[in-house]
């Protein structure tokens, strides 16, 4: 995989009073695409969590803040996997507005216990995957 697609529509619910998106509903997008592409992957997170005792969490995030996004646009937020690690993978995103790109950004994930929030293995399956995809 060298990138995952996911379109988002802006509603009146994203935006502020100046109908833009408020900045904080851009990182709902983010994590909205990526559940999306653990999807796609055949992996659902109530499912890690439930059957094999493991969540992802946000460790960091950086975010640059280019153009903004209003009420009604259509976006297209990316994710594309940088690195990965054997308990965590870093995602680079871009939001796009047609060919305008209006958000880059990085998030460190990790991978954790559900049940104690420490640092646990990526599931070998997955964690090829995920390597995979820094490869491709």
């Amino acid at each position: 995989m060298s990138a995952f697609d996911w379109q988002v529509r802006v509603y009146w619910e994203d935006t502020d009073a100046g109908g833009v998106v408020y900045h904080a509903r851009y990182l709902h997008f983010l994590e909205r695409a990526r559940t999306e592409w653990l999807r796609s992957c055949g992996y659902e997170q109530g499912h890690l969590s439930a059957s094999i005792d493991m969540v992802f969490a946000v460790r960091h995030m950086n975010i640059d803040f280019l153009k903004p996004a209003k009420l009604d646009d259509m976006l297209m937020v990316r994710i594309t996997l940088s690195q990965c690690r054997r308990a965590s993978f870093t995602a680079q995103h871009e939001i796009w507005r047609g060919r305008e790109l209006l958000l880059t950004g990085s998030a460190q994930i990790a991978c954790l216990s559900a049940s104690k929030f420490k640092p646990q293995a990526i599931p070998g399956p997955l964690l090829g995957l995920i390597q995979n995809g820094v490869n491709a």
